[in-house]
């Protein structure tokens, strides 16, 4: 088995909003398709500097984090990522990677967009059981949480 890739679309939330309260047009929000690494051992999604430079996403704080390989770095941690995949979108934090970094699609989007891996075709694809758009799975008990 080989590694999976996908095309995604990223752009930035607090531009979108601008457009919605008629600060910016359309055209002017700041976007990219990138190709991710589909990475279930990631926790979030991780940009590197190149797309942070271009797309301006806030930095929340600076994070300390484990490589794949083991080592420990302290990364920028940034805020309002809009991502994009077939008809699904989500609203995330990320992690930014140093340079041109490969860019990895976390498990915390993956569930969001509701979206499965298919290992026989090794590509990402929308859930089969809901074609018409990402539903989210809460558990509890809610009649006993309200008491």
């Amino acid at each position: 088995m080989g590694f999976i890739y996908t095309n995604i679309e990223l752009s930035n939330r607090y531009h979108e909003l601008l457009v919605l309260d008629g600060l910016k047009k359309p055209e002017e929000i700041l976007k990219m398709n990138v190709r991710a690494l589909v990475d279930t051992g990631s926790i979030t999604l991780a940009i590197n500097e190149e797309i942070q430079s271009k797309l301006k996403f806030p930095v929340l704080t600076k994070m300390p984090t484990t490589l794949a390989d083991g080592s420990k770095v302290t990364l920028d941690y940034v805020d309002q990522i809009v991502v994009r995949f077939a008809n699904r979108e989500c609203i995330v934090q990320g992690y930014v990677l140093p340079g041109n970094s490969e860019v990895l699609l976390g498990a915390i989007p993956i569930e969001y967009m509701d979206v499965l891996i298919d290992l026989r075709k090794q590509e990402l694809t929308v859930n089969p059981e809901h074609p018409e758009g990402a539903v989210g799975v809460l558990k509890g008990n809610l009649k006993n949480d309200r008491g």
